[in-house]
């Protein structure tokens, strides 16, 4: 079974999230306005917001691959997780 194109598996969530950490923890601009300081939780936020610049890029057993719509993926993830991250 090929998992959905829109869907986002738990280890690209903390992929998503970690490697957003390490982006804002070395200087990179911050996407969103918020009163929090740890690099974490800007990302986190930035993930519940859909703003996490970031492109996955999937290749799969057959050899294919494919890039994942990272926003809607998100928005999948938030639906069937109810908001927890």
């Amino acid at each position: 079974m090929n998992w959905p194109k829109d869907h986002l598996t738990r280890f690209e969530v903390a992929r998503l999230v970690g490697a957003r950490a390490l982006q804002i923890a070395l200087g990179a601009p911050i996407l969103i306005k918020s009163e929090l300081t740890s690099s974490i939780d800007l990302a986190k936020e930035e993930f519940k917001n859909k703003v996490i610049p970031i492109t996955i890029k999937r290749k799969l057993p057959s050899g294919e691959k494919i890039i994942v719509d990272v926003k809607k993926g998100i928005d999948n993830w938030m639906k069937v997780h109810e908001g927890e991250i």
